[in-house]
């Protein structure tokens, strides 16, 4: 459907967030599972929705490489398409993110619903300390700790410094960090209506073990292998 679908689904995503947003925070009071499984719904529907209307679809390679107790991940962000994709891809979660999506009207009521750990990006090593901090609780919880290391959205072949935070949270809670890379720029741009056609590989990497390692040295790990991974799945585009 080309252009129309890309405007058609754009609309109807947005115009879903309130009525969504205000089932998340009325099924809240019946718990913080209640409000994942309804966020989740509207997740899938979205994934759901943009196959339908934009012929855009995903798959998931290295499954087997999730541990099964609760660890960090560290994904790639190009777009919007992982935002909505990791819930249906990982374990019950939590996200870092700016806390300034929480001030959002609807959206953002529904985001202090699932208890994410939201910080201020200005505040350096304290936002770090932060992180640390409320990740090692939501760990204790059961819950995945998912972070974009870039902390914010990259076009397609490009990069930045990836934070610390995740690679200090794993290293001070004993937990295994987990890369994972993906193609979704390409098809959903981080600006741009038009959505492409097609599908988006998802590539989950060997676990890492960052104990009694220098996290510089781990996180410049992390990242040779998403961007290299991010690479190889752009060139067989």
């Amino acid at each position: 459907m080309g252009w129309l679908g890309s405007l058609l689904f754009t609309t109807l995503m947005f115009v879903s967030v309130p009525p969504y947003a205000m089932l998340v925070v009325l099924s809240r009071l019946f718990g913080r599972r209640a409000a994942y499984v309804t966020s989740r719904a509207w997740c899938a529907g979205i994934v759901w929705l943009v196959k339908l209307l934009c012929g855009l679809d995903y798959r998931v390679e290295g499954r087997e490489n999730l541990p099964e107790e609760p660890c960090v991940v560290l994904i790639k962000h190009s777009s919007a398409y992982e935002t909505f994709a990791q819930f249906l891809i990982l374990p019950m979660q939590s996200w870092v993110l700016k806390r300034e999506l929480i001030w959002a009207p609807f959206l953002g009521w529904a985001l202090a619903a699932l208890h994410p750990i939201a910080i201020n990006r200005q505040a350096g090593s304290s936002a770090i300390e932060q992180v640390v901090e409320q990740g090692k609780a939501r760990l204790a919880d059961g819950l995945y700790v998912n972070i974009f290391p870039e902390g914010t959205r990259m076009p397609p072949g490009e990069t930045r410094r990836y934070g610390l935070s995740g690679v200090l949270l794993a290293q001070r809670d004993n937990r295994l960090l987990v890369p994972v890379a993906h193609n979704a720029g390409d098809y959903w741009p981080r600006r741009g209506l038009r959505k492409r056609p097609g599908v988006v590989r998802f590539v989950i990497g060997p676990p890492i073990d960052p104990a009694d390692r220098n996290p510089r040295e781990v996180n410049a790990q992390v990242q040779a292998w998403v961007e290299g991974k991010v690479a190889e799945l752009r060139a067989d585009i």
